[in-house]
């Protein structure tokens, strides 16, 4: 398989929209019409453009630029560490193309962006359950999980209630 990775432009969303309808694991996506999926892809990837502080990056195939999967890392700067740290939000790859190098070669993306804005770490979160979690597919790229922490979130209320 031949691809290769590039910065997401705004063109892409419709693509992006489909991998993660097809992926399934947002009721949202199944639930709403392809045109919808892709507005909303195209609102929020218009905002990870606007900011130096996102990147999203895509593997494609190099002979027909379909979307093999996408990175989405975030920039922050913490007074308490010595540079700042990246946050990869999102890393999805499509079932076929998967073991195939395309999501290492995404992870080098934004490891390569980090070292050139001086991050001092990178961090994500992994479910569990996940294909990519049971298959140590972190750990086999040099990530180590962090025994020590918590993960919470707090839901914000519904605006429309």
């Amino acid at each position: 398989m031949s691809f290769r990775i590039r910065k997401a432009s705004l063109s892409d969303a419709p693509a992006l929209a489909d991998l993660l309808r097809q992926i399934g694991w947002w009721a949202a996506f199944e639930e709403e019409t392809s045109a919808a999926n892709t507005a909303h892809v195209t609102r929020m990837l218009a905002l990870d453009l606007t900011s130096d502080c996102h990147s999203v990056y895509i593997a494609e195939d190099e002979t027909n630029n379909a979307l093999f999967g996408y990175i989405a890392a975030h920039w922050l700067p913490y007074l308490f560490l010595r540079g700042p740290e990246g946050f990869i939000s999102e890393l999805f790859v499509r079932p076929e193309a998967r073991g195939q190098g395309v999501g290492a070669a995404l992870l080098a993306a934004a490891q390569t962006e980090a070292a050139q804005r001086g991050c001092v770490r990178l961090s994500l979160l992994n479910g569990k359950q996940r294909e990519s979690y049971q298959r140590s597919f972190y750990q086999k790229h040099g990530w180590e999980e962090r025994p020590f922490m918590a993960n919470f979130i707090f839901w914000m209320p519904d605006e429309q209630s």
